[in-house]
């Protein structure tokens, strides 16, 4: 019963990191976006006194695909044109059980690995799953009965058979470093050092690999410049058109589960997944108190630098809207966190003197392993935000060019190298 228990909590705290990122990932999309062209972006929408800054635009386009009709053209086929947006959502979501967020963790005699479905073939198993996501355009793009949707789901299968090979094999070359296809078994394999002071991350071992995943990876999550099957400038919005309301949503929302999914298997496979560069676990657990410190201290600092930014912005904002009581949020939001920044400052000399047991020892481990792993995380999301709001659409030719007259030879360049590497440094070892 506890190891259901166990994996149940697991599922869910995944799930919900996966998908409380993605209105972050919204909100600085459209913040990220507006900061590239030099503009202020959504900051009107309020509740009560509250803007926040724009936040309160994602939870308006929340409401309105949620209370939207969801309209059915007629001559659809209703059955698949309703399944279509649920397949592509779910199977996403499916493939981060065997995402590693942090080490095993040991607890009262217990071994919890950091993961749902700790599976021998885990990358396997994601590159399976995925493969899934584009029944979801097709789907959508048979069933609309619409030459643009039509189009658009062409498009889509088309550039995932393109981009699935190249992305493929770009990961054969992390197999034969690692000698393993299980995820965390690579994670701790980049844990080691490279001449005593060189993490070896995958990035460092197949600095090639790790182009040709990424470049294979945006086009995996159909994002800019890759992103053909909704092409708006020639296919006016592609597979989707036709739909409307949640089922939209869902097409909106798995684009970015994608990116945070292909976010997570970059860090992963070649950026030391949870690994903290130059501390093992074991290191983490002996540092555990002085990690405890570093971590409330910087909250602390964080909150009380986030509170005077608020301050200063109330000041900035006031007359700006006619002596609203919107003014005032900037001088909410600064008390609200001078009071977490004393919190955190309270906790902070609290831990002076505390001896912190084995259990809490490796719970400020895992804390810190997570933490990790998410900064990470979230660094690649805003490359993902960053890339599209700065590169233009490639043409189609182009994109299939790019795939396949040049990724696949290069991934298979890669892998020869590779093997060419390994077998001098077995026999200068032997």
């Amino acid at each position: 019963m506890v190891e259901y228990l166990i994996l149940f909590a697991k599922a869910v705290f995944i799930l919900l990191i996966a998908l409380v990122i993605m209105p972050v990932l919204i909100y600085v999309e459209r913040k990220g976006s507006s900061f590239i062209q030099d503009r202020t972006g959504p900051n009107r929408a309020a509740i009560g006194p509250f803007r926040l800054a724009g936040l309160v635009h994602v939870l308006a386009d929340v409401t309105k695909l949620l209370t939207k009709e969801m309209m059915i053209p007629p001559h659809v086929n209703r059955v698949y044109f309703i399944v279509a947006p649920f397949i592509g959502f779910t199977v996403i979501v499916g493939a981060f059980a065997v995402i590693p967020w942090a080490d095993t963790f040991h607890v009262a005699g217990r071994e919890i690995p950091m993961l749902v479905a700790d599976l021998n073939g885990g990358i396997l198993y994601i590159l399976a799953i995925t493969s899934l996501h584009v029944y979801g355009m097709v789907f959508a793009g048979w069933a609309s009965n619409n030459k643009f949707a039509l189009m658009g789901g062409l498009r889509s299968s088309a550039q995932m058979i393109s981009y699935e090979l190249p992305l493929g094999l770009a990961m054969v070359g992390i197999f034969m470093v690692f000698q393993s296809v299980h995820l965390n078994t690579i994670v701790q394999g980049q844990g080691e050092l490279l001449w005593g002071w060189l993490p070896r991350w995958g990035v460092v071992v197949q600095p090639l690999g790790f182009i040709l995943f990424t470049i294979a990876a945006f086009a995996e999550a159909n994002r800019t410049p890759f992103d053909l099957p909704e092409g708006e400038s020639e296919i006016v919005a592609g597979y989707h058109v036709e739909y409307s309301g949640i089922r939209f949503a869902m097409f909106y929302m798995g684009e970015y589960v994608a990116i945070v999914l292909s976010s997570c298997m970059i860090t992963t496979l070649f950026f030391g997944g949870w690994q903290v560069p130059w501390l093992t676990t074991q290191q983490l657990v002996d540092n555990a108190d002085l990690l405890l410190k570093i971590m409330l201290g910087a909250g602390g600092l964080g909150a009380l630098t986030f509170a005077v930014w608020m301050f200063i912005y109330g000041q900035r904002i006031k007359g700006n809207f006619g002596g609203s009581i919107k003014e005032k949020e900037g001088d909410v939001l600064g008390v609200i966190n001078l009071v977490v920044a004393a919190v955190m400052f309270a906790a902070f000399f609290r831990t002076f003197g505390l001896d912190l047991p084995e259990w809490g020892a490796r719970t400020v481990t895992l804390v810190v392993q997570i933490t990790m792993f998410v900064l990470k995380v979230c660094f690649w999301c805003w490359v993902f935000i960053w890339v599209r709001w700065s590169l233009p659409r490639f043409r189609y030719d182009q994109l299939m060019s790019l795939g396949w007259k040049k990724m696949i030879p290069l991934s298979f360049v890669n892998i020869v190298l590779t093997a060419l590497v390994i077998l001098l440094i077995d026999r200068a070892g032997g």
